[in-house]
């Protein structure tokens, strides 16, 4: 399935994309990039929480917090 979207370009960019882009490629070429892009930034939030997870002060915390609110009543496996 695909999804029709809007964005908004510079100028400069659309002329040289168009000159050197066939539009046979174009949607091909934007969601490469935009995927190489997301990836990215998944593996950077991703790579923060392991670092967040290895931190032993958080880890201290996070016990002291449940401690305080794991029985808050609420079901931590509920779909949200």
């Amino acid at each position: 399935m695909t999804v029709k979207i809007m964005v908004f370009l510079p100028d400069q960019l659309v002329v040289r994309m168009k000159s050197v882009i066939p539009v046979i490629e174009r949607n091909k070429v934007v969601a490469a990039i935009l995927e190489k892009e997301i990836i990215a930034r998944e593996n950077g939030i991703y790579f923060c929480a392991k670092e967040l997870e290895a931190n032993e002060g958080v880890r201290k915390e996070m016990v002291a917090w449940d401690g305080e609110f794991g029985q808050d009543g609420l079901d931590d496996d509920a779909n949200v």
